[in-house]
């Protein structure tokens, strides 16, 4: 018969003397209890902690508390406690109407249970108190997750070195060749490539980082539901491929199901993780834009790949670029945006070279005018060219020391080489 929350006394209390981390707990069941972006409930983990904050999201501790914890830790009576006191600012409804819509969840909460299905799938629970926590989720601030769910073995990767590929479900096969050239040159120089895992260009992104030998941790997909779902279904064998090879991460805990606001949600993750944002295809308004958009926020770099002008597939990432993204064509100029200062930087292209460049303007106009078969009197060239005879005659001399331009019988010509 399964053991309710009332019946066990709490987790807090049952889990009293054993051998397991309180606040892990307490973070675990806050984010089954809590929707991502939930203002009332983040205001109240860091007004309180983790531990105060689930006994009273979870009607453990007497409202009247909340007054006299309001004043102790915030002193003069301002501040995130006082703002959930009140009622007022970001927490919207206040702490009451939060109390009744978390309500419903608090007899299904097992941490615990959480904990071991995660271990079963070869995961674990990561926290802000371990040092793996990305640093970059300490910038989102209140908006930040509660913990991350995550599958891999190795540990989470810095910061620093990852780069978020992202763009349209529908993509085009310019589109997904775009995706695969930068994730996989981007892996070959020891870069994560973060995505969500959707279809389209996510899952190419995905798909070629893996295929890379880089030295690094290949990529991460940041999902919208628990990391033990599959989702979408169809990349299932991707997903799993992801797991034993990099990571699959979600703020929401084992069983949660995928939903529309929760892909919204979680692309501020996906922005927060990496140091620069690639968009590769968006349409108008492609979730893509959304990751975009939370990594300018951030103060993060942003890019995009250039399109036909005549494809829909290609007007979101045309509008980043007017907004003042980079553009990127290859994996060498995004790794550029993130790489030490002197390193990364893309080779000199080798351009094919004609005899008349680094002509001045007046020698390329003497050029022009000079016929190629027959030779032309000095009177006559400075008539074609428009110039001076001086000016002709200089150019000249010029042009005959580069070979150029030669006389012959009936004046001057241009040469087989020019």
């Amino acid at each position: 018969m399964k053991t309710t929350h009332q019946e066990r006394g709490g987790w807090i209390g049952a889990a009293e003397g054993r051998d397991m981390d309180q606040t892990r707990i307490a973070r675990a069941a806050l984010s089954r209890l809590f929707e991502p972006l939930d203002p009332v409930g983040m205001l109240l983990v860091e007004a309180f902690g983790p531990l105060e904050a689930l006994r009273i999201a979870s009607g453990q501790a007497p409202a009247d508390d909340l007054a006299a914890l309001a004043r102790v830790l915030d002193g003069a009576g301002r501040g995130p406690a006082a703002t959930l006191q009140s009622g007022t600012g970001k927490a919207g409804g206040g702490l009451a109407a939060a109390l009744e819509r978390w309500s419903p969840r608090v007899a299904h909460l097992a941490p615990e249970r959480d904990l071991e299905t995660i271990a079963r799938f070869g995961g674990r629970l990561v926290i802000p108190e371990d040092a793996e926590w990305p640093v970059g989720l300490t910038e989102l601030g209140t908006d930040g997750p509660l913990c991350l769910w995550v599958r891999g073995e190795e540990p989470l990767p810095d910061t620093e070195r990852c780069v978020a590929v992202v763009g349209s479900r529908d993509a085009t096969g310019y589109g997904l060749s775009m995706a695969g050239e930068l994730a996989r040159g981007l892996a070959d120089f020891g870069v994560t490539v973060v995505s969500g895992g959707a279809y389209g260009i996510d899952g190419q992104a995905h798909r070629a980082a893996l295929t890379s030998s880089g030295p690094s941790v290949p990529t991460m997909a940041v999902l919208a539901g628990g990391v033990d779902r599959y989702y979408p279904s169809g990349h299932e064998e991707l997903l799993r491929e992801v797991a034993r090879r990099g990571h699959l991460i979600s703020e929401l805990p084992p069983g949660a199901a995928p939903s529309k606001h929760r892909f919204l949600k979680r692309n501020r993750l996906i922005a927060a993780m990496s140091m620069l944002t690639v968009v590769v295809e968006a349409r108008w308004r492609s979730g893509a834009l959304s990751t975009a958009r939370r990594a300018v926020d951030l103060g993060r770099q942003v890019a995009a790949v250039p399109g036909s002008v005549y494809s829909a597939n290609s007007a979101g990432c045309h509008g980043l670029l007017r907004d003042g993204a980079m553009c990127v064509t290859e994996a060498k100029e995004a790794y550029e945006l993130i790489a030490p200062a002197g390193e990364g930087l893309p080779e000199e292209r080798d351009t094919p070279t004609k005899p008349h460049d680094g002509l001045s303007l007046v020698d390329l106009m003497v050029l022009e005018a000079l016929p190629v078969r027959r030779g032309s009197q000095l009177e006559h060239l400075a008539v074609v060219a428009g110039l001076s005879e001086a000016e002709v005659r200089a150019g000249l001399g010029r042009l005959s020391l580069l070979g150029m331009a030669e006389r012959s019988e009936g004046g001057w010509r241009r040469t087989r080489e020019a």
